[in-house]
């Protein structure tokens, strides 16, 4: 974005408008511990051409992920985003859209979410879908909450292979009721949750259980048997899914017996963009939609018949009252949400089962490359989508550190979020990695032994 300074008029005509003589008076309200006793150790200043040149050589330093073969996942899925979801979203009318308030001005804008929201539950195989949460790690936090209205249980259960960040964002959202979460340990042999371990860990008090699927390891869970332990204990079961392109062929949650389903549904329209703007899913069962936080659209008809959207619900702070409210979440991610549905609506039925198809195949062929390197063993022996876990004799960081050298991001070095895994690497394939990608990962992991 082009900068222009202020003028010393602009700044005499702001200070006016405040009320304030100077920029200090402006500034006095800050406490002085937290101002600067000597001024900025800055170079002389450039002409705006000088600047625009300078600038230009440093970005030129950058490496951007086309530049990279990338293997890594963990959350965020590198996907190709069809031309038409650029096109669409930058229309000006989604561009700049706000808050859909006034129905009869916002027809455009609630019919894209309420499609929206019927793609996710297409996907989830549940029956309602909010228009949407900030990202995968709060709309499960949000969900844990939900499970505790619904049951008016305080315990919860998170899975030991749920993406630790989520783990983290659940802790911080009940940071005042902590001792009421616990964790189930993952099978150390499979990699996923085991049912009886569950049944164990489960009691009176018990609201929710949240699991993954397919889990951080990238193994593919047993959402049916879990479902079938709570069932018997009245405990709501949240599943996360981070990566949704794997629903197009694996059973749905909705269908398997969850109650409510979350994730992050970036892999759809959204680049990876440092980590966000992300875009939360939530989708649950029709007897628990009072208790969902966040918007929900609904289609009906005008006085004249004619077909019509509108917010059905929207059970915020800034709609009823704060100790009633479900959430104070105070977005709807309208445009990464219309990203998604474009991406989808591009694809379609057919066209998003041929691409879970290609990153599962790419998945098993990258897996069969590296599993084939002597120091190189698999990490867990659950059936995966396109993500899963190697382990290798040496450490991963300089593994990693070596494979960065020849442009090449190798995955996630598990000993950040698990200690008991220090030798362990996550490694992702989508759609963006072709097979010869595949070929020199594996020929230079080779050579870091």
């Amino acid at each position: 974005m082009p900068y222009v300074p202020h003028t010393d008029r602009d700044i005499e005509e702001a200070l006016k408008a405040v009320g304030a003589e100077s920029i200090e008076e402006l500034l006095s309200t800050v406490p002085a511990a937290l101002r600067l006793k000597k001024g900025l150790d800055l170079p002389r200043g450039l002409s705006e051409q000088g600047l625009k040149k300078a600038l230009k050589a440093m970005s030129s330093r950058n490496s951007t992920v086309e530049d990279l073969s990338s293997f890594l996942g963990a959350g965020s899925y590198n996907h190709y985003i069809p031309s038409t979801v650029e096109s669409v979203i930058s229309r000006s009318e989604f561009y700049t859209a706000y808050t859909p308030y006034q129905p009869e001005v916002s027809q455009g804008t609630l019919q894209a979410i309420f499609e929206y929201q019927t793609l996710v539950c297409q996907l989830t195989g549940m029956d309602v879908s909010n228009a949407s949460l900030y990202d995968g790690a709060s709309a499960v936090a949000e969900a844990v909450l939900m499970a505790r209205r619904i049951t008016r249980r305080d315990g919860v259960l998170l899975s030991s292979a749920l993406h630790p960040e989520y783990r983290e964002t659940v802790g911080t959202y009940l940071k005042g009721a902590r001792d009421s979460v616990s964790e189930v340990m993952y099978c150390t042999e499979a990699g996923v949750t085991l049912p009886g371990a569950v049944e164990a860990a489960c009691t009176d008090d018990t609201a929710c259980l949240v699991v993954q699927h397919p889990n951080f390891f990238g193994c593919i869970e047993d959402v049916e048997e879990l479902s079938g332990v709570l069932k018997k204990k009245g405990v709501i079961l949240i599943v996360a899914v981070t990566e949704p392109v794997s629903l197009a062929l694996l059973n749905p949650p909705g269908r398997l017996g969850a109650d409510i389903v979350v994730g992050e549904n970036q892999s759809f329209g959204n680049p990876l963009n440092l980590g966000g703007p992300y875009l939360g899913f939530m989708a649950t069962r029709e007897e628990y939609l009072r208790q969902m936080p966040g918007r929900i659209v609904g289609q009906t008809v005008d006085r004249e018949g004619r077909r019509a959207y509108c917010l059905t619900f929207a059970t915020r702070e800034q709609h009823i009252r704060r100790e009633r409210a479900t959430s104070n979440i105070c977005t709807n991610q309208g445009l990464c949400a219309l990203a998604a549905a474009v991406h989808l609506v591009s694809l379609g039925l057919r066209g998003i089962k041929k691409l879970a198809r290609t990153n599962l195949s790419r998945a098993y062929y990258l897996r069969k490359k590296l599993l084939s390197i002597e120091g190189v063993a698999q990490g867990f022996a659950s059936p995966v989508f396109n993500e899963f876990t190697i382990r290798i004799d040496g450490d991963p960081e300089r593994v990693l550190s070596r494979l960065l050298e020849k442009k090449i991001i190798g995955g996630l070095a598990l000993k950040r979020f698990y200690p008991e895994l220090k030798n362990h690497i996550l490694v992702t394939a989508t759609e963006m990695n072709l097979p010869e990608d595949i070929d020199r990962f594996a020929a230079e992991l080779r050579e870091t032994f």
